[in-house]
């Protein structure tokens, strides 16, 4: 079986609002480093596919569950789960937790869509980015 991708953070405070709270839309961020890491640790630059092969990702869709904040100075876990990956789409689950004591603070559900950047009309992903993203699909128990 498949392990998620672990990606490691810390909350810093251009994260945070006056409170000291993580602001919702840094879990986006956060999301988007860690889909960015498991790129980078099977080789793939995203600038260079850009350049090379003249497609990118996009999300295409997100949904986020806020369940609990994140503070100023919490050191954070985010697991990245590959759902599916289509032909040129991928869904995953993206996971943030505190590396504390592992409490969920925020789940997102994103699909991603590889677009050819000529045109931004979709286009298959290519096989050494569909293996590096199928390292991480991992299968639940029902």
């Amino acid at each position: 079986m498949n392990a998620p991708h672990v990606f490691r953070t810390r909350v810093y405070y251009e994260d945070t609002d006056a409170a000291g709270i993580v602001y919702y839309a840094n879990y986006l961020k956060f999301a988007e480093r860690a889909r960015t890491e498991i790129l980078r640790e099977a080789g793939i630059v995203q600038r260079e596919m850009a350049d090379a092969m003249g497609i990118a990702f996009a999300v295409r869709s997100v949904s986020v569950d806020y369940i609990r904040p994140a503070r100023l100075d919490d050191a954070l876990v985010v697991e990245s789960e590959t759902v599916a990956v289509g032909g040129a789409t991928a869904d995953g689950i993206q996971t943030v937790r505190r590396a504390a004591d592992g409490a969920e603070l925020a789940r997102l559900r994103v699909k991603l869509a590889c677009l050819k950047l000529a045109d931004g009309r979709p286009t298959r992903i290519p096989e050494a980015v569909r293996a590096a993203l199928a390292r991480h699909i991992v299968v639940t128990k029902a």
